[in-house]
């Protein structure tokens, strides 16, 4: 039984390694696309911002 206990240990110890391993490139990705996201949101409040000026009556 004790046998089997090392097996389980073992395989949690690889799985714990395939994990950390796999975390650096997702959360580097995630960064750039949160970058990504945050620019083309910049750029679309730009648009709205000028299409409202654009519109805006200054005779009031």
């Amino acid at each position: 039984m004790s046998g089997k206990d090392d097996i389980d240990l073992e395989d949690d110890f690889t799985a714990d390694d395939a994990e950390d391993a796999a975390e650096a490139p997702v959360v580097e990705v995630a960064k750039t696309n949160l970058t990504k996201r945050r620019l083309i949101d910049n750029l679309l409040e730009e648009r709205r911002l000028n299409k409202q000026l654009a519109e805006y009556d200054f005779d009031l």
